[in-house]
């Protein structure tokens, strides 16, 4: 099982804002990767950050991913599908100077084409296309000395077809998986958020993701898989937007059960969509790191259970059993001995101790006391 998290862009407590100096905050914060942002444009200028980050990845191993522009009109008329090729056109570029292993690219509106086999055809041709263009600048045959190594002997970015958190956007989880698993060179970008919402709350227990990560599997036949998480609002199958984990319905805790305890096969990128970025990414670490330990300790516990059997020569459900009457016993005893215990004594009566009956000059002194009292107290008003 390999699992890499990373924020979606520049962490928000990176001093610096260059793409470089959030990859170093990235990696003191023991995540492995991050996706680039190039939602809306791509200005010459970016592309010095853009080598930059190819050449310190390229040296620690390190995962880029990028996502392109979040305007995409690929259903639309002529005019609209050749802007939108424009700017995606910008990606790809990026994505090759940088060395990005995934590319997310977005579908839009479904357009005149409504939903259907049509509709499913063009993106499928779209997308076939995009494919050969990435491999084209790849390996392009007039750069004979290409400045970065991994152009020379790397391989393309693959491109990620993203589901889409609206009904009236195209990429429903199962439009992207039958395009993808008729475009060779292209992933699913599974946003749990989006499919979450799309699917009026559908993921909530592990065993939901269970069945989604076993789709995906049986329909396109990997093990790889580009996913993003974060928080999101949701109404009536739509996402509003994003939020962050611990104040939405979409739990983390049963992902990463289903990491730690059915994952073992899988090789996992998970991306944090959410408004913290770089610390829900770390929530999600340590969601899969107290997984893995309550993981270790149930196996302890089999382990345990197992010798004991051995020695005792009683089945492992007779102590399995057993050890339920224990714990059960240990919470019922505390309530049992507050009831038993006994109530505590009235104190003592004492007699009454005859005083003394003032006479008129102590009687005088307290009246005087009393009077000063009066008078300080005024004072502290």
């Amino acid at each position: 099982m390999s699992v890499k998290l990373g924020p979606a862009g520049v962490p928000l407590s990176c001093k610096g804002r260059t793409i470089v100096e959030g990859m170093d905050d990235i990696i003191s914060l023991g995540l492995e990767t991050m996706e680039v942002q190039t939602v809306r444009m791509v200005a010459p200028q970016h592309f010095e950050q853009y080598w930059q980050a190819g050449v310190l990845a390229n040296k620690t191993d390190f995962e880029m991913n990028i996502h392109g522009p979040y305007y995409s009109e690929l259903l639309g008329n002529r005019v609209e599908r050749g802007r939108s090729l424009a700017k995606i056109e910008a990606t790809l570029q990026a994505a090759r100077t940088i060395n990005a292993r995934h590319i997310t690219l977005h579908t839009g509106h479904y357009g005149e084409f409504g939903r259907g086999h049509a509709a499913n055809e063009q993106v499928a041709n779209v997308f076939s296309g995009i494919v050969d263009r990435i491999h084209s600048i790849w390996h392009d045959d007039e750069d004979e000395f290409p400045v970065f190594p991994w152009i020379k002997d790397g391989t393309p970015s693959k491109i990620g077809v993203e589901t889409s958190g609206r009904q009236e956007l195209w990429g429903s989880l199962e439009e992207v998986l039958e395009v993808v698993n008729h475009v060779e060179g292209t992933v699913p970008v599974l946003n749990i958020a989006h499919i979450h919402a799309r699917g009026h709350g559908q993921m909530r227990t592990s065993e939901d993701y269970g069945e989604l990560f076993d789709m995906v599997r049986e329909t396109i036949g990997t093990k790889e898989f580009y996913c993003h998480f974060s928080g999101v609002e949701h109404r009536t199958g739509n996402a509003m937007h994003y939020t962050q984990i611990k104040k939405s319905d979409l739990n983390f805790e049963p992902l990463a059960e289903f990491i730690v305890e059915d994952g073992g096969w899988l090789d996992i990128t998970l991306i944090s969509d959410s408004p913290l970025l770089e610390h829900d990414a770390m929530y999600m670490m340590q969601n899969i790191e107290k997984s893995r330990h309550k993981q270790l300790e149930r196996k302890a516990r089999e382990d345990r259970r197992r010798a004991l059997a051995l020695q005792t020569g009683k089945s492992e459900e007779e102590l399995r059993s057993k050890e339920s009457e224990l714990a059960q016993a240990r919470t019922e005893t505390p309530a049992a001995e507050k009831e038993d215990a006994p109530a505590p004594k009235e104190p003592a009566k004492t007699e009454a101790v005859a005083t003394p009956k003032p006479t008129k000059a102590t009687a005088k002194a307290e009246d005087n006391e009393i009077i000063e009292f009066e008078e300080d107290d005024d004072d502290l008003f």
